[in-house]
């Protein structure tokens, strides 16, 4: 049976700590700058915002995240076996980037997230490669739609962005179904395009498709290079909205540790921490909007504004702020005196229809009479024609 679930991780680079905490902070610059998250930062960190993460879980006692995160559901029980616990190793990763706090004076050193200021709710649904469980988590078929239960539980436990830096080859009816429950509680999904773009391409000419990022509802996003061009694992086709830097991105792991890696799982996170920038000064906003608010704001547009490998551009959480300022206003459904109700039919009531029995034997009767008098009256005429002609040529003899 073909993996269902994966981690949208191309790869790790270090398991052991990369620096010190001092440096840390340094390390991540480049991704601060490219993000302009000192200026966005002036508007919002994301306080009051819940992301769920839907991943391997969180660490919840890593002093970058600590007192942020709210250990959820674990849709992924018996798949280890009995006393083995969760490594934690991506989930831990990729909350970091979305909502770290640093630490020590001022939460000056270690990971500072792109939402400083939001909470994390750790829903597990994936295992690491490296746990003992992976190979019957991703075989059997009481696992097959852990990734839609996660989704309904973090929309039910209140958050107002989902994470899902993981990877599928094929979609269900279930997630479906649970994309269209979040989008419509107001919920703004975000996941990774996927990491299959280095190979050859298949024969639409794009790289596969990935769930639950192709999903409609979905920001699915894809993964540039340290020059902020398309990296070349990321995956290549429509379903891709927009990009985020997902090379040497530094992250946290368990233990105090930190990480640096390179995959969309990274690129998704990022951009999933400039939805809770949004959502925490536009908590309204529905998640159409913030995806419109993402893709306006986005820097190294495409010369012909869209391309398959990055979409609309590069995530700023500047000017998606500036431009979520600028569509806070709107709606998708018409405001006012006169707006039309969606829940109300449009138009004015239609009066009762009369309905008029007719008897069809009286109908046939007067049909035929009518028919029958209809033939005599032409008969008639034809017969006085007749005559009148006869009468003519009696009268004129040359006619003789």
């Amino acid at each position: 049976m073909l993996s269902r679930v994966g981690l949208a991780l191309a790869l790790v680079l270090l398991t052991a700590p990369v620096a010190h905490a001092d440096h840390v902070r340094d390390s991540q610059r480049e991704v601060i700058d490219t993000l302009r998250l000192s200026k966005a930062w002036q508007t919002s960190k994301g306080a009051g915002v819940v992301v769920a993460v839907l991943d391997s879980g969180v660490d919840p006692a890593h002093r970058d995240l600590a007192g942020s995160v709210t250990v959820g559901a674990d849709f992924t029980k018996g798949a280890n076996p009995p006393g083995v616990r969760p490594l934690r190793l991506h989930g831990t990763y990729m909350a970091s980037l979305i909502a770290g706090h640093g630490h020590g004076p001022g939460n000056g050193d270690g990971v500072i997230g792109v939402a400083p200021r939001a909470r994390i709710l750790s829903v597990r649904v994936i295992l690491e490669d490296e746990e003992p469980g992976f190979g019957e988590f991703n075989t059997a078929k009481r696992y097959e739609d852990v990734v839609a239960k996660g989704i309904r539980y973090a929309v039910d436990q209140g958050a107002q962005v989902v994470n899902m830096s993981i990877s599928k080859e094929l979609a269900t009816q279930q997630e479906r179904a649970a994309i269209h429950y979040a989008v419509s509680k107001g919920v703004v999904l975000v996941a990774a395009a996927g990491n299959e773009g280095a190979g050859k391409p298949e024969a639409s000419g794009y790289a596969p498709y990935s769930y639950p990022a192709a999903f409609p509802g979905v920001v699915s996003v894809a993964a540039t290079d340290r020059g902020l061009r398309r990296a070349s694992f990321s995956n290549r086709n429509p379903s891709v909205l927009l990009a985020a830097p997902g090379v040497d991105i530094l992250g946290a792991g368990p233990g105090n540790e930190y990480w640096v890696g390179k995959g969309t799982s990274q690129a998704s996170a990022l951009v999933s921490g400039v939805a809770a920038l949004i959502k925490a000064r536009y908590p309204r906003m529905s998640p159409a909007l913030v995806a419109q608010a993402l893709t306006l704001g986005a820097s190294r547009r495409p010369s012909g504004g869209y391309d398959t490998g990055t979409g609309f551009g590069v995530v700023d959480a500047a000017g998606a702020l500036a431009e979520a300022a600028r569509l806070a206003g709107h709606t998708h459904t018409a405001r006012g005196q006169d707006a039309h109700d969606p829940d109300r039919p449009l138009g004015e009531a239609a009066p009762p229809v009369q309905v008029i029995f007719r008897d069809h034997r009286r109908i046939v009767v007067y049909g035929s009479i009518a028919a029958a008098a209809a033939l005599a009256a032409l008969t008639a005429v034809l017969v006085l024609t007749a005559l009148v002609k006869r009468t003519r040529r009696a009268d004129n003899p040359q006619d003789a």
